[in-house]
């Protein structure tokens, strides 16, 4: 009988250390940064154009 108590306390023993003992992730690497942003010389380049395209039209 006290084989069998010494027996299941070394399992439950052993599986609280396997348990515990499990290592974690190392966490995600963080997303690529965005491309080029679409802001002020976006804006400048599309009133170039049409500045660009009225003085062609009065010519």
């Amino acid at each position: 009988m006290k084989e069998k108590r010494y027996l299941a306390f070394f399992i439950m023993l052993a599986i609280t250390f396997v348990a515990s003992g499990q290592i974690v992730p190392p966490p995600a690497p963080p997303p690529p940064p965005p491309g080029l942003p679409i802001d002020g010389g976006l804006v400048f380049l599309i009133i170039t154009g049409i500045l660009y395209g009225i003085k062609k039209i009065r010519n």
